[in-house]
C-alpha cells in the first residue's frame, strides 16, 4: 500500500471516529427536551412594592433637602442622589418579584418629578427663517458650484487627448 493511500485512510478513519463521537455527544435525545420547561414566576406584590418605593422616595426627599432649591434644575447638583433613587426603586422592584420599570414605579417617579422639577422647564427657542437675501445666497452657492463642477468635467473630458 502506498504511503499517501495509508495517510488518506488514517484521516478517513479519524474523521469517522470524530463524527461518531460528535453525533453521540450532541444527540437530541440526550441533551434537548421537547417538553416545555415550566418556569415558576412569583407574582408581583404591588402593595409591598408601593411601600418600598415610598421608602426610596423618602430617602430621596431627605437627600434633596441638603441641596439648595435654586439648584434643583441643575442635574450636576443632584445626579448622585437621583441615581441612588432610581437604583433603589430598581432593587426594591426585583426584591418583590416585579419587573422594572413598571407602571407603579413610573407613576411614583412622575410624582417625584412633579414635586421637585416642575419649575425646570426650559424656554424653547423659536427658530425663524433667515432673511430672504441670506436664504437666496445659501441656495445659489451650491447650485453654481454644481454647475461649475459639471462644466469642468465636460471640459476635461473633451481635452483628454491634450491632458493625457
Amino acid at each position: 500500500m502506498d504511503i499517501n493511500e495509508f495517510a488518506v485512510l488514517k484521516l478517513f478513519a479519524i474523521g469517522v471516529l470524530i463524527s461518531v463521537g460528535m453525533i453521540r455527544g450532541l444527540s437530541a435525545s440526550d441533551s434537548f427536551s421537547t417538553e416545555p420547561t415550566p418556569q415558576v414566576r412569583k407574582v408581583c406584590n404591588e402593595s409591598r412594592l408601593q411601600w418600598e418605593v415610598e421608602v426610596c422616595g423618602e430617602d430621596f426627599k431627605q437627600d434633596m433637602t441638603h441641596i439648595d432649591p435654586q439648584n434643583w434644575c441643575n442635574l450636576t447638583h443632584f445626579i448622585s442622589e437621583y441615581h441612588l433613587f432610581t437604583l433603589c426603586t430598581e432593587t426594591k422592584s426585583h426584591i418583590v418579584d416585579c419587573y422594572w420599570p413598571n407602571p407603579l414605579v413610573e407613576r411614583y417617579i412622575i410624582r417625584i418629578h412633579k414635586h421637585f422639577f416642575s419649575n425646570c422647564t426650559i424656554e424653547q427657542k423659536v427658530w425663524v427663517d433667515p432673511p430672504d437675501d441670506t436664504l437666496t445666497i445659501l441656495i445659489l452657492i451650491p447650485v453654481f458650484l454644481t454647475l461649475a463642477m459639471i462644466g469642468l468635467v465636460v471640459w476635461c473630458s473633451k481635452r483628454s487627448d491634450i491632458l493625457a
